[in-house]
This record gives structure tokens, C-alpha cells and sequence, in this order.
């Protein structure tokens, strides 16, 4: 039997992609990464680094978009990945519907960047984060489900693929239902912190991270730690080789790859055993927020609510478009100035 050309090689690789093993005619070139986090927490940074874009990052008022490509070879398609931003920490949350659907849902992952600078702020933006993004996600494969059973329930099991068969927390966790990333940044900062509060976070983060089913990292701006954390962004963007190294020591950057860590290594809640008892908790997760925030308690103003107003935000100056809003803002002052006194005048003739 004759060997195929090399024409036959490659009309054959085209067509399987075109016709994508996951399912439906989904190209299994095309994946989508979705950073959210907190603010300021260096999503940008990490963006731009993983593109290969020697620019400076500048804040992400709402929602972003930019994509990269990847070769994979001579005459053949490129690899893309679309990278989706959330900006405004937790202020913003209604915006994570628009780029996961359910005809997207198949090809996304999430990345959760949080700012290891600011334990106070971490936990409720950790939380409202994943929560706000699980509701939404789990509706989304309701929604497939209807229209394509089988997929939904591929996706089902491939959520388990990270953890082995025979692994001991199995009935103990709740892996998201889509890949998920967590990143803490400014780990420059964070490696000054008294050694007890460093332990707090990283078993902490360590717990969350092993009960979602997600990879947790740590970085700064050390050229090495992006390099590791641009290695983990190429994984889920292009599909590359997973890392298999671990690094589980709080006096260094965490490294644990999803399903390679254990509730055994990770140990109990960093709190004296007579303490615990007084813990009221309905839930592991419910418990370690608890000792959590007995260290870090949560800064009183409500995280949801962002009072700055981007369109006074320098960096969206447009002259033009500013004077005419000064114009408005004095006319609305008049306005009420005007308005005031008619009421006051009503008031003193009656």
C-alpha cells in the first residue's frame, strides 16, 4: 500500500480540525482565557507578558479583549487564543456573562489573579469572584444541556482528569466545571510579611485552590516567576505540555500544578485546637473563611461598589467631549439652584 503524500498529510490535519474532535464543529484551535481578580492585581501584566508585548499596562476600566496566535507548524493553521479581562475588581460582576455562553463554555478557562499585598481584601474578592463565575458558568451548562446533552456531560467528567481515580479527597472536593487558574501576584511584597500571616495565606489559598480542582501559582515581577506563569497561560490558551513541578514551601513562590496537592499536606486550619470548637461552620470552606478572616479581617466598605467615576479618570480625557460635560454638570447645578428656590417660594405662599 502506498505511503500518503505529503498533501494527503496535511488535507487530512486540516479537516480533522476543522471538524474538532471536542465536539459540533468546535475548532480545537481556538481557546478563550478569562482573566478576573482583583484590582490592580497585575492582570495586565501577566497579558501582555504571555503576548510578548514590550508595553506598558494601563487599568482596564470594564471589560477588554485581545487575542494572540501560535504556529504550529509549516502550512498549518495557527493556534488562537482569545484573552478576555475583567477590570474593577468585584464591581463588575454582571460583566462575566458576556464572554462565557454556552456556545463558548467548551473552550474557556479562568484565571484568578489576587493581589498578595492586600490579605484584608483577598478573601471577599476571592470569593465573590468564583461565585459570581460558578453561578454563571453552572446556568451555562444547564443551557447546553438542553441543546447538547452530550457535551455537557463530557464536560462533566473532564473536570475530574486533573485527579487521579485513586485519590483521597475525591468525595471532598468540587472542582469548577471549567479550568481554573488561581494566581497571586506581588509576591515581592508578600515575602516581607511575618512568617504566621504568610502561613495563614498560603494554606489558605492552598484549601481553596485543592476544592475547586484549580492550579495555584504565585508571582511578581522576577522574570523567572512570569516566565512560569506565562509556561501555565500557554497551557490553557494552546493546549501545550502541562508542568508537572510543585512547590508547596510558604518561605517560597507556591507552585502546585491542579490535582497534586492533598487536604493531608495542606493540614487543618491554622488555628489552636481549642479554638476550633468555638468556630460555628457549616462547611470546611465556611470554616477556613472564619480563621482567615480572624487574621485578615474584611475592610468594612462594601467591595462591590467602586465610587471612582472613570469619566473623570485622566487617562479617557477627550477635550471636546470634557467641556461639553462641564457645560451639562453647571447647567444641572442651575437647575437645582432654580429648582430649590421655586419650592421655597411655594412653600412661603402657602
Amino acid at each position: 500500500m502506498p505511503s500518503e503524500t505529503l498533501w494527503e498529510i496535511a488535507k487530512a490535519e486540516v479537516e480533522k480540525r476543522s471538524s474538532g474532535s471536542e465536539g459540533d464543529g468546535l475548532e480545537i484551535g481556538e481557546k478563550s482565557v478569562f482573566f478576573i481578580g482583583s484590582k490592580n492585581g497585575g492582570k495586565t501584566t501577566i497579558i501582555l507578558r504571555c503576548l510578548d508585548r514590550d508595553e506598558p499596562p494601563k487599568p482596564t476600566l470594564a471589560l477588554e479583549y485581545t487575542y494572540g496566535r501560535r504556529a504550529k507548524g509549516h502550512n498549518v493553521p495557527k493556534d488562537i487564543a482569545h484573552f478576555w479581562e475583567l477590570g474593577g475588581g468585584t464591581s463588575l460582576l454582571d460583566l462575566i456573562s458576556i464572554p462565557i455562553t454556552s456556545d463558548t463554555l467548551r473552550t474557556f478557562s479562568i484565571v484568578l489573579v489576587l493581589d498578595l499585598s492586600k490579605p484584608n481584601d483577598l478573601w471577599p474578592t476571592m470569593e465573590n469572584l468564583l461565585q459570581a463565575t460558578k453561578n454563571h458558568v453552572d446556568k451555562m451548562i444547564m443551557k447546553l444541556g438542553k441543546t447538547n446533552s452530550k457535551a455537557a456531560s463530557e464536560m462533566r467528567q473532564k473536570i475530574w482528569s486533573n485527579m487521579q481515580k485513586n485519590h483521597p479527597d475525591r468525595e471532598l472536593v468540587d472542582p469548577f466545571l471549567i479550568p481554573l487558574v488561581i494566581i497571586g501576584s506581588k509576591y515581592d511584597i508578600f515575602q516581607d510579611f511575618d512568617s504566621e500571616k504568610r502561613k495563614v495565606i498560603c494554606k489558605t489559598l492552598r484549601f481553596v485552590a485543592h476544592y475547586h480542582g484549580a492550579s495555584l501559582m504565585f508571582t511578581s515581577k522576577s522574570e523567572a516567576l512570569l516566565l512560569k506563569i506565562r509556561g501555565v497561560i500557554n497551557q490553557l490558551a494552546f493546549g501545550i505540555d502541562k508542568s508537572k513541578s510543585i512547590c508547596v514551601d510558604q518561605n517560597k513562590p507556591l507552585f502546585i500544578t491542579a490535582g497534586l496537592d492533598s487536604l493531608s499536606q495542606i493540614g487543618s486550619p491554622p488555628v489552636p485546637d481549642n479554638d476550633i470548637g468555638k468556630l460555628h461552620a457549616h462547611s470546611p470552606m465556611e470554616l477556613w473563611k472564619k480563621v482567615y478572616e480572624r487574621v485578615f479581617p474584611p475592610k468594612s466598605i462594601n467591595m462591590l461598589k467602586d465610587t471612582k467615576d472613570p469619566a473623570r479618570d485622566p487617562q479617557y480625557a477627550e477635550s471636546e467631549v470634557d467641556e461639553m460635560r462641564i457645560q451639562k454638570d453647571q447647567e444641572l447645578e442651575q437647575y437645582k439652584r432654580s429648582s430649590s428656590k421655586s419650592w421655597k417660594q411655594i412653600e412661603f405662599d402657602s
